[in-house]
C-alpha cells in the first residue's frame, strides 16, 4: 500500500472533536466535587446556628472575601499552570498580596484589642481542628482538580499540584465557613491559611503520580 492510500485511508471518516464537551465536563467534576464539601459541611459538621446573625458583621465578610477570591485566583492559576508556555501573569503576586493583606489587617486588629483578649482572638474555640476540617472538605475538590489538570498538559507536576491544592483548600474553607464561628482575621489569618496549605502539600505529593503523562 503507498503512503498516499494510507493516509487517505486513515482520514476517512474523522469527525471533529467538541472542544466545548472536556471543559463542560470538567466543570461538572468541580460543580459535584463542591456539592460533596457543602454537603459534608452541611450534614457532618452543621451549618452555624448563628450564621444568620454572623452576616452583619465586616469580620463575616472579609472571611468569606478572602476564601472567595484566593479560591479563583488560585483555580486560575492552576488552569495556567496546566497549559505549556503561557505566562502566568500577576495571578501569583496577587494570591500572596492577599495573604499578605490578610496578615496586615490580623496585626492591626490585634493591637486595637487588649492583651488578655489577643489570645482568644487567635485561638478562638476551634483552632485545633480548624485546618484539619478545612482539609477534609476540601478533599473531593482536590481530587477534582487534579483531575481536569491530568486532561490538560502541566509539566511543572508538583508546583501545579500544590497550586491545585491551594485552590481546593481555598474553596473548601469557603464552604467551611457555613459551620464555622470564627470571625476574628487573626484566626483566618493563621488557621484558614494552613487548612489551606493542608492540601496545598498534599496535592504536591499526588501531583507527581497522577498528572504523569
Amino acid at each position: 500500500m503507498k503512503t498516499e492510500d494510507l493516509v487517505t485511508m486513515l482520514a476517512t471518516g474523522l469527525e471533529a472533536v467538541d472542544s466545548k464537551h472536556a471543559p463542560i465536563r470538567q466543570m461538572g467534576a468541580l460543580g459535584a466535587a463542591g456539592a460533596c464539601s457543602v454537603a459534608f459541611v452541611a450534614l457532618a459538621l452543621g451549618v452555624n446556628p448563628r450564621l444568620a446573625a454572623a452576616v452583619i458583621a465586616p469580620d463575616f465578610w472579609l472571611r468569606e472575601a478572602f476564601c472567595a477570591s484566593l479560591a479563583l485566583l488560585g483555580f486560575a492559576l492552576a488552569l495556567r499552570l496546566a497549559r505549556p508556555g503561557m505566562a502566568l501573569g500577576i495571578l501569583p503576586a496577587g494570591m500572596t498580596l492577599i495573604v499578605l493583606g490578610m496578615w496586615i489587617v490580623a496585626s492591626a486588629s490585634l493591637g486595637s484589642l487588649a492583651p488578655e483578649a489577643r489570645s482568644r482572638a487567635v485561638f478562638g474555640a476551634t483552632a485545633a481542628v480548624c485546618p484539619w476540617l478545612i482539609a477534609v472538605t476540601a478533599a473531593p475538590l482536590l481530587l477534582a482538580l487534579l483531575w481536569m489538570l491530568r486532561g490538560l498538559a502541566p509539566t511543572r507536576l508538583r508546583l501545579s499540584g500544590a497550586i491545585a491544592g491551594f485552590a481546593a483548600g481555598a474553596m473548601g474553607a469557603f464552604a467551611y465557613t457555613l459551620h464555622c464561628p470564627e470571625l476574628a482575621p487573626a484566626f483566618v489569618a493563621v488557621w484558614y491559611v494552613l487548612g489551606m496549605l493542608i492540601p496545598a502539600a498534599a496535592g504536591a505529593l499526588l501531583a507527581p503520580r497522577l498528572l504523569r503523562w
